[in-house]
């Protein structure tokens, strides 16, 4: 069988002007928003500014909108803005960055009358918009000196008091393309801002009630600023500003690390006290990797322990990263701690990591851990030994780990599954009983290595009298064993009561 060709320009090119136009027209027909990019670049054979005049009516008429979106027509609507914003980003921009910059700019602006228009719990419409934010940093690149000077103007003229969190993005990607006199400018608005606004807003303050204010952004845009232009002190000193519940000082911490600085590095790392955390919340097992990048217990751990490491209190470090590990049975921070430890003394330190672990009293966390490490021999011994420690409602996270366990391990397996069955019987989940069945399967298919295994608990039936457990138990939940191929337990006759049944008379 001949293979399919990829698309590329180089295929597609392949096909000749003639043929390449038909379908570009076909697909005009159905697919307004890309009819409308194909006149941008129509438009643009009289150059940018007939592709700008195309795109300024566009987005006079988004502008100018008012009705709500109904779901039946939100997809309509996304595509026409998709359709908007790819005439800005890859039709205007390649032609003039400094036109595309006014437009992407009008476009985002759009987005609080745009939010109001439609629900977008989807984020569909969200993505666009990110989209457009994503392409002003190409287009501010792409800007000639003099007229780059004056992006910063023009970004906080329209975005400068939206609340919806993009105006920090947007100045994200123009301010690594901006000349230092014009960053220095820009910081200096912003302060003056920040100032006026802080005088308004005083007395909202003192009522120690939280509101919404600009302020904060325009202080994270100066922190950007100042990071740009080498400014760490800068950087602290705007940090010190925020409140004290909203200063990241973990980022101050990793900035002054790695700028030399450990000393001070130390004292804001430890200014984010942990929180308590159990060992199991948040846990990836697909990948523990997530778990490490957003747990602030973990990361504060983490970072502590280098700073101390370049301060040459390599003992101290290693004791704090066992500590951190034994709270919350982070892979992360028990690989760290071996790196810490001379050779062969890591080894031992990694039996007592697994020994603690074993005893652990969140055995869900022990679990998580056991797989992230990976030691599934480890997890199926866990399993089995607190063989009644397992809830079937954490259903969201034991069908998979049952499912990893099964071929390799069956009795673990078979003690996860029943757990999640007699949960779903026990409170009648009747929207689960086709898990329900699929698990009573697994179990029949498991259940010839499981009843065999010599480590089964002398408590924990083997499968024919668990299921007829199951029967007894819950023989009348027909929805259920219908499910199974099974005919469901036979209803008992209610006892005559007089008054109560009408006698019928029937000749056979």
């Amino acid at each position: 069988m001949a293979r399919k060709p990829a698309l590329s320009a180089e295929t597609l090119a392949a096909l000749g002007a003639e043929k390449l136009a038909a379908l570009v027209l076909d697909e005009t027909q159905s697919n307004p928003g890309f009819k409308r990019r194909v006149n941008a670049a129509l438009a643009g054979q009289s150059g940018p500014d007939a592709i700008a005049k195309l795109i300024d009516r566009r987005l006079a008429g988004l502008e100018r909108a008012r009705s709500f979106v109904d779901l039946d027509k939100e997809r309509a609507f996304r595509d026409d803005l998709q359709g908007l914003c790819d005439s800005i980003a890859k039709e205007l921009l390649p032609a003039g960055p400094a036109l595309a910059a006014v437009r992407l700019l009008r476009f985002i602006a759009t987005h609080e009358q745009v939010f109001q228009r439609i629900d977008d719990s989807s984020g569909r419409i969200q993505d666009v918009y990110w989209q457009a934010i994503e392409a002003m940093a190409p287009a501010a690149e792409g800007m000639p000196t003099g007229v780059r000077e004056a992006l910063p103007e023009a970004i906080m003229a329209v975005l400068g008091e939206t609340d919806h969190g993009y105006l920090k993005p947007v100045a994200e990607r123009v301010i690594l393309h901006m000349p230092s006199e014009a960053l220095l400018t820009w910081d200096a608005d912003l302060a003056a801002r920040i100032t006026e606004r802080d005088a308004v807003e005083a007395g909202q303050r003192a009522s120690g009630r939280w509101f919404p204010s600009m302020t904060g952004e325009w202080r994270e845009i100066r922190q950007v600023i100042a990071a740009a232009t080498d400014d760490l002190d800068q950087v602290i000193a705007l940090e010190r500003e925020k409140p004290e519940q909203s200063q990241d000082s973990l980022t101050i911490a990793a900035k002054l690390l790695e700028a030399g600085r450990a000393e001070e590095a130390l004292i804001w790392v430890r200014r984010a006290a942990p929180t308590t955390r159990r060992a199991h919340d948040d846990f990836d097992v697909e990948d523990e990797g997530a778990e490490a990048e957003h747990d602030p217990a973990i990361l504060q751990a983490s970072l502590e322990a280098r700073i101390l490491a370049a301060l040459g209190r390599k003992p101290e470090a290693s004791q704090l990263l066992w500590a951190r590990f034994t709270e919350t049975l982070s892979p992360r921070l028990l690989r760290e701690h071996l790196k810490t430890l001379p050779d062969f003394e890591d080894i031992e330190a990694e039996e007592r990591a697994m020994a603690l672990t074993m005893h652990h009293p969140e055995p869900m966390g022990a679990l998580h851990f056991f797989l992230a490490w990976p030691r599934r021999d480890l997890a199926a011994r866990l399993i089995v030994t607190r063989h009644e420690a397992w809830d079937g409602r954490d259903w969201y996270t034991l069908p998979d780990i049952a499912d990893q366990l099964q071929h390799e391990h069956p009795l673990a397996a078979t003690i996860l599954y029943r757990a999640l069955l007699d949960d779903i019987l026990a409170r009648a989940r009747s929207k689960a009983y086709p898990h329900g069945a699929k698990h009573l399967e697994r179990l029949a298919l498991l259940a010839r290595d499981a009843d065999a295994d010599p480590a089964r608990p002398a408590v924990f039936p083997l499968h024919e009298e668990y299921r007829e457990t199951l029967r007894a138990t819950h023989g009348r939940k027909s929805g259920f064993w219908t499910l199974t191929g099974d005919k469901p337990a036979a209803k008992p006759p209610e006892p005559f009561r007089a008054g109560r049944h009408p006698i019928w008379v029937v000749e056979k």
